[in-house]
């Protein structure tokens, strides 16, 4: 990290968290503040092309910045990162938040492409968005299938992660792996992944996504009161014409109930054993979160090399960069230093 990032730092640090790990960092520096007018705007979008994708993007900061890449899930989109963005690129980090497939600005170029949604396939577009903008590594940070593909990307590509930060931990799994039946409590908080398995699941889910999508945001994060301003900022990105197909052929696949690609069968093949992950990781986790998640202690030795775990206190859920924008921007700085 530059000289230049280190004399911006602040400490954004307002409130206590849990630490589990290798050891405690001293305070790391960031803007006391967030700039001003920030979490109402990424700035004007761009576009990358990759081999199969256009592939939409907000980025903020100094283009000679330690590049930092924000990946979101599902059913969120940029907009997650909104408050965190301008606190990394105020410190001067080059931060970019690309559209996943099948959200917002990002488009297939080719409408006889398979809308694929394997993890292999959302892993794979982000290292092509990094290819095309000339960017040989990154500091990633994410969460939900953000942080399944960041989890990928360290594991299989670790020379393009410089360093993870992993909202729920370790996230990479397989079809496989996902016939094995859990407690019925477990199975309970799936239920949208049996609900996309069926026809009157997709259909209900084409009519109804909005509304759908809210609900998720209100059951993965039960103590976070988003007004509608801030959720309309993201509905917008669930428009994207193949936003249906990709977020049912997700979990589809996921269950195994739905082929993926042959293209990608050896990078699957080498998923299925669970890689570990060795680059520098800070995995986070709130104390409310809602949607479904393993315990830290069940993914810590996935991460054999520079490791912490961070649990945030007071009712933060699932969405954990929005609704705790200090704490995650803080891992990010942090995680580079460890």
């Amino acid at each position: 990290m530059d000289n230049k990032v280190n004399q911006q730092r602040r400490s954004i640090l307002g409130g206590a968290f849990a630490l589990a790990g290798l050891s405690v960092l001293a305070p790391v520096a960031l803007a006391a503040a967030l700039p001003a007018n920030a979490g109402r705007s990424l700035g004007t979008l761009r576009t990358v092309r990759t081999a199969e994708l256009e592939i939409g993007y907000a980025e903020l900061g100094p283009a000679a910045g330690q590049p930092v890449i924000l990946l979101h899930g599902w059913p969120y989109d940029i907009h997650s990162f909104e408050d965190v963005a301008p606190l990394l690129a105020s410190a001067g980090y080059r931060v970019i938040m690309p559209y996943l497939r099948g959200y917002g600005s990002t488009r297939f170029l080719s409408k006889d492409t398979f809308r694929n949604a394997q993890q292999t396939a959302v892993a794979l577009d982000i290292i092509a968005m990094m290819d095309a903008l000339k960017i040989p590594q990154a500091i990633f940070g994410a969460f939900d299938w953000g942080a399944r593909t960041a989890c990928i990307i360290a594991a299989l590509f670790p020379e393009r992660c410089k360093a993870l930060v992993s909202v729920s931990g370790y996230l990479i799994g397989t079809p496989a792996g996902n016939k094995k039946p859990l407690p019925p409590q477990a199975e309970f908080a799936w239920w949208y992944q049996y609900y996309f398995a069926t026809e009157r699941g997709r259909l209900g889910y084409e009519a109804n996504r909005k509304d759908f999508n809210r609900l998720i945001w209100q059951t993965a994060s039960p103590k976070w009161a988003f007004d509608e301003a801030t959720f309309a900022r993201s509905a917008a990105a669930f428009d994207n014409p193949d936003h249906v197909d990709i977020v049912v052929h997700n979990y589809r696949w996921r269950l195994g109930l739905a082929d993926g690609e042959r293209k990608y069968d050896a990078l699957e093949a080498r998923l299925a054993q669970s890689p570990a992950i060795s680059v520098p990781t800070i995995t986070m986790e709130g104390d409310a979160n809602g949607a479904p998640h393993a315990a830290p202690a069940a993914y810590a030795g996935k991460f054999t090399g520079k490791y912490q775990h961070r649990t945030l206190a007071g009712g933060i859920g699932h969405n954990l960069p929005q609704e705790a924008p200090r704490d995650f921007a803080q891992a990010i700085l942090d995680v580079a230093a460890l």
